[in-house]
């Protein structure tokens, strides 16, 4: 993580990486269960275009995703984990890009 240092010498990850991360994490919890993405995607009522880019990290090519709290509500319901546990630890500075 390259992040971004604060003033007290803490590092806060960007945006886009805390998107890259929380789509890692949406992949590792999809392997754990042992089920298409595609499934993923309908079970959680995205598109299977999406729920990829999800687990890229983006929602357009260059752009870090920002999923609705319904669609993440859905996914943690799908993937059987808690919405905690998808999300990065450290979360990113307010206006970070």
């Amino acid at each position: 993580m390259l992040g971004r240092v604060a003033a007290d010498g803490t590092t806060t990850p960007t945006w886009e990486e805390f998107a890259r991360e929380l789509g890692q994490n949406l992949a590792r919890a999809r392997a754990a269960k042992g089920i298409s993405q595609e499934r993923v995607a309908h079970l959680a009522g995205l598109t299977s275009f999406t729920y990829q880019k999800y687990e890229k990290g983006e929602s357009r090519p260059g752009t870090p995703m920002n999923p609705t709290l319904t669609s993440l509500v859905a996914l943690s319901q799908v993937l059987e984990v808690a919405i905690v546990d998808l999300l990065p630890p450290v979360l990113p500075a307010l206006g970070s890009e």
